[in-house]
């Protein structure tokens, strides 16, 4: 037996730029290089092996356990282009009809998923080839288990232990991650050793055998070199961390559901005639497929196995499953055992008598579209008992289905009885076009299973885990991939009616199970009385959307154009010859070869010179024309990110941007946001402030900020008890200056500006466990000066020392980390033997409890503004929410009354041992009032 697992974006991006030159573009106008490639690719490799089983990994959509660890992790890569991003759902549709399993876990690389998936199946005797062309993968290679190579030139080079010793000149293949924790990998912005090259690496790798032998060692190490290593230890250990392939990843082989089968030949001809794939057509249509052994499609590849703890080395579950008993809870889920009924017109009105003498009714409404602000409703299904449901048809034209809903509000809007929904927001957004909006007690499974299980890493999208592996019924078995615009009202009512009432059916189920898990783990409060309310303050929000000023924005894309177009000339002449600055091989070409800046200038492995954003940092100096790249790309970047982007994303009828919040994606329980993400846009930079200029209130209004001030460090003054802080805070100093005043022991009026930098930097430095050595990289200064600062910052704040520990111990004995309001965080890794690994849980256990606090104070803040908005009749509108910083677009005779509600509401959101500040402004636009 033989299993052939692929990376898919390392193939995807392969194909892409294989065509970037000449690409293919079909009569639609849709750029199909990367789809025609991988395709190809992919028939090539299967061809070439002819393996009995197959798996595709992707990347998950979110951050990884590598990004959390390192935001810089990958940052500096531009955004994914976006004929990738429209060529991605098609290639996973071809996958699919080729049967051929899709492997995905949240939190983790396609990298640690093909990993644990090789060695788990190597262990149980199959030949495993890794079709890759990334390095890291020599890491994995034994004998029988192989890195299968794609050649630049084309076609694939087979490497097994012998060929990957021999490329690297190591002696084992576990050596590969030693080599690129020294040489670090600009790529993925992992540091290693500054310095140290391939030649270097391998050389020290074969005095030494590992890192971690040649750190113990540095003394047998001369001159500059040591000098370097022993300075940059951190990094090179980190950096191991970064590019050790996880082979513990939690999801399990199942051989049965990898085998390479027979494709759908129909559903493959038919996309491939809409891309315009002509050979592909002519390949199925002429040959016959070779006929393979069936298996069924596996349904827990895309997540963990929730019904089985995940286990570290000793075999001691890390963490405690959610879902013990609800095997048991859905075990009664047997679809020829369920009553779904689908209610007609004239039995609309028994059906809502029978529900609102219910105290708890589930409900969930069937839309045509994804955007709940655009989709028109199709029904609603309702369930009250586990088994049965109901689903009720609405009349298609919008008039008469608003009509139709009216029937509904009194149900809907009873206060006495609690709605039980999955993703609510979208319910709640979708029933508002119609003039419905819920009221009294609700509860989100979706919300509640977030809670109970913060690192799943949620996608809002879809249901919850469970409620997916129970369904019998998908979305897509109706209408196709989500996204797609097909409508539902094409699906037969019947069918429709057994999927529609199977969702309410199970969020039911799901709402039995997770109401008790709640009160187990002390969470109703958090969940009742800030989570679900927050859930229609949310809505509100992106129903209100944000308005943006074009022309604003047009005047700063033409400013920063003029200004990209004079840095073009001026970085031409200082060449002394045209090229394209967009070109990164023609800027190496002049950097390296016309200027001859560096002698020692990395290539990759295309011949190519490195010309990434850390490579031009270290060149600063060396030639003007360095400074003057480096502005050119952050202008461009500016442009192309936000500036040229934002007036694309503005609705058409509103005029307005309605981004997503999303309340189930971070682990520490901030919001995000998307579909734009406007919790990114750039503060630093004067440029970066622009964009904010752009950001307005609506007609006859202002905008209003406000933010809270030094919140973390207020929250750890707390939490810690530190009398010392507690009593700054308290006496209303500039908690820096007066910390620097503790530590340098002089008066807090005779603080210098250096002194109160360097308190700033030990204040939100040295909380969350920054070294000496990372200080001292923040401070400019000696790693010596550094660690004083650091025995100083401890002996000025002693209990803040005592509460790292006790965080840490506490996570140590219980597995997780909690805020004020029970909100948990899991950090099974903190009992880690890799010490980076249990370094970063360690930090995330003192990092938690703070930033969690601070998410569920501002959270706190939002629901009780709202609620003395619609209190006080206001017609301010709250508009965005960025971390601490609250926003709103309030009307001119509102504003002394709304600034008096914000700021007291956000300083009194919680109580602690210090006050909350919350400070606001009032301007023409964001960037005034902030």
């Amino acid at each position: 037996m033989s299993l052939l697992l692929i990376d898919a974006y390392a193939m995807i991006y392969r194909a892409y730029y294989a065509f970037i030159k000449n690409p293919r573009i079909n009569s639609q106008g849709l750029n199909t290089s990367a789809v025609f490639g991988f395709v190809n690719s992919l028939d090539d490799v299967i061809r070439r092996i002819a393996p009995t089983h197959i798996g595709i990994a992707f990347d998950p959509s979110g951050p990884t356990f590598r990004h959390e660890a390192y935001p810089a992790y990958k940052a500096q890569r531009e955004q994914t282009p976006e004929d990738i991003r429209r060529s991605v759902p098609l290639i996973k549709q071809i996958i699919s009809a080729m049967r051929i399993p899709i492997l995905q876990v949240d939190g983790f690389e396609a990298d640690d998923v093909i990993g644990t998936l090789a060695v788990q199946a190597h262990e149980m005797g199959m030949e495993v080839y890794m079709v890759t062309p990334d390095k890291d993968y020599g890491q994995l290679v034994q004998d029988g288990l192989w890195m299968y190579r794609p050649r630049h030139s084309g076609g694939f080079d087979k490497m097994g232990p012998q060929e990957v010793c021999q490329k690297y000149g190591i002696r084992t293949t576990a050596q590969v991650i030693d080599l690129l924790a020294l040489m670090g990998d600009a790529a993925d912005n992992v540091p290693g050793c500054p310095g140290v090259g391939e030649k270097t690496a391998v050389k020290l790798i074969g005095q030494f055998d590992s890192v971690e032998n040649m750190l113990r060692n540095t003394d047998q190490i001369k001159g500059a070199l040591q000098q370097k290593i022993v300075a940059h230890a951190d990094d090179i250990r980190f950096s191991k961390f970064l590019t050790t392939i996880r082979t513990d990843v939690p999801v399990r082989i199942d051989p049965d559901s990898m085998l390479l089968q027979q494709p759908d030949t129909q559903e493959l001809i038919r996309l491939y005639t809409e891309l315009e794939f002509r050979t592909f057509v002519q390949r199925l249509t002429a040959q016959p497929t070779a006929q393979q052994t069936p298996a069924a499609q596996p349904d827990l590849f895309t997540q963990p196995d929730l019904f089985s703890p995940v286990a570290d080395a000793a075999g001691a579950p890390l963490q405690q499953t959610l879902f013990d008993s609800v095997e048991t809870t859905f075990e009664q889920h047997d679809p020829s055992k369920t009553d779904y009924q689908l209610i007609g017109d004239d039995q609309l009105d028994a059906l809502i008598s029978r529900l609102a003498a219910q105290r708890v009714v589930c409900f969930d409404t069937e839309t045509t579209g994804i955007d709940p602000l655009q989709a028109d409703l199709i029904g609603v299904s309702f369930c009250c008992s586990s088994g049965q449901a109901w689903f009720a048809y609405a009349p298609e034209d919008f008039d008469q289905c608003r009509r139709w809903a009216e029937r509904l509000r009194p149900l809907l809007e009873n206060p006495d009885i609690v709605k039980v929904g999955q993703n609510m927001k979208y319910d709640i957004l979708v029933l508002s076009r119609y003039g419905i909006r819920l009221q009294g007690s609700c509860f989100d499974t979706m919300i509640a299973h977030y809670l109970l299980q913060p690192e799943l890493r949620h996608n809002m999208d879809y249901m919850a885990e469970v409620y997916l592996n129970y369904q019998t019924i998908h979305y897509e078995d109706l209408v196709g991939p989500r996204g797609s615009q097909a409508d539902l009202r094409k699906v037969p009512r019947e069918r429709l009616r057994d999927y529609a009432c199977e969702d309410a059916d199970i969020t039911f189920r799901l709402y039995l199970h997770f109401l008790p898990e709640l009160e187990q783990r002390q969470l109703t409060d958090l969940f009742s009385n800030v989570e679900m309310p927050l859930v229609q303050v949310l809505a509100d929000m992106e129903r209100n959307g944000v308005r943006i000023d074009t022309q604003a924005l047009r005047q700063s894309s033409d400013q920063l154009t003029a200004q990209m177009n004079e840095l073009e000339q001026k970085i031409q002449a200082s060449a002394g010859q045209p090229f394209n600055v967009n070109s990164p091989r023609q800027v190496g070409a002049i950097l390296f070869e016309t200027l001859h800046l560096d002698p020692k200038a990395k290539k990759t492995k295309s011949g190519q010179y490195v010309t990434n954003e850390e490579t031009l940092e270290a060149l600063r100096g060396r030639h003007p024309i360095v400074d003057d790249i480096l502005e050119y790309r952050a202008v461009k970047k500016l442009l192309s990110t936000y500036i040229d982007a934002l007036p694309a994303l503005i609705s058409p009828q509103t005029g307005k941007i309605h981004t997503s919040y999303n309340q189930t994606v971070t682990s520490t329980g901030r919001l995000s946001s998307s579909n734009p993400n406007l919790q990114n846009i750039p503060v630093r930079t004067e440029r970066g402030k622009e964009i904010r200029r752009a950001f307005i209130p609506d007609g006859g209004c202002v905008f209003m900020s406000a933010d809270y001030s030094q919140i973390e460090l207020r929250i750890m003054a707390h939490l810690s008890q530190d009398e010392h802080m507690i009593q700054a805070f308290r006496d209303g100093h500039d908690i820096h200056a007066a910390t620097a005043a503790r530590i340098y022991h002089v008066p807090i009026d005779e603080v210098t500006s250096d002194m109160r930098r360097k308190a700033k930097t030990a204040n939100f430095g040295i909380i969350y466990g920054i070294s000496a050595f990372g200080l001292a990289q923040r401070l400019g200064s000696s790693r010596q000066e550094a660690k004083e600062l650091i025995d100083g910052y401890f002996s000025t704040y002693p209990k803040i020392a005592q509460f790292i520990e006790q965080a840490k111990q506490q996570v140590r004995q219980s597995g997780y980390a909690e805020t004020l309001l029970h909100r948990r965080r899991y950090l099974p890794d903190i009992n880690s033997a890799n010490s980076v690994v249990r370094g970063f849980a360690e930090r995330n256990a003192v990092n938690a409890p703070i930033q969690g606090t601070a998410a569920d104070i501002i959270k706190i803040a939002m629901v009780r503004i709202s609620r003395r908005m619609q209190e006080e009749r206001m017609h301010s509108q709250m508009i965005l929410q960025v971390h601490d910083e609250l926003c709103f677009s309030v009307p001119l005779e509102e504003q002394e009354q709304m600034q008096q509600i914000v700021v007291e509401e956000m300083q009194h959101a919680m109580t602690l041992s210090v006050p909350l500040i919350a400070d606001c402004g009032i301007g023409a636009n964001w960037l005034e009032a902030h």
